[in-house]
């Protein structure tokens, strides 16, 4: 089984949740790890998700700490795109 992992970094301008869980996060650029399998025996290379990773840091007792969350690729985009609304929404009661 071939793996590959890529990762990414989105910025959330607001604090924001990701559905199925209950924590906060605050505002922030966020590192997001996605891994995926090759499909064997297809004449040309795809690939199937395995797991998507939100990256944060997180203090315990001073010290930082980076913690892994597995959440659905659909919930990010669903909880970036709600960052952006929010963030257009303010950009037009400031004007």
């Amino acid at each position: 089984m071939t793996v590959r992992t890529t990762s990414k970094t989105v910025t959330f301008h607001d604090v924001f949740t990701i559905a199925g869980h209950r924590e906060k996060f605050p505002a922030g650029d966020y590192c997001i790890e996605t891994d995926e399998e090759l499909i064997e025996g297809l004449s040309f290379p795809a690939y199937r998700r395995l797991l998507t990773l939100l990256c944060f840091n997180a203090e315990a007792s001073g010290a930082g700490v980076t913690q892994f969350l597995n959440i659905d690729p659909e919930e990010l985009d669903a909880a970036l795109e709600r960052d952006r609304e929010g963030a257009g929404a303010a950009a037009a009661t400031a004007e």
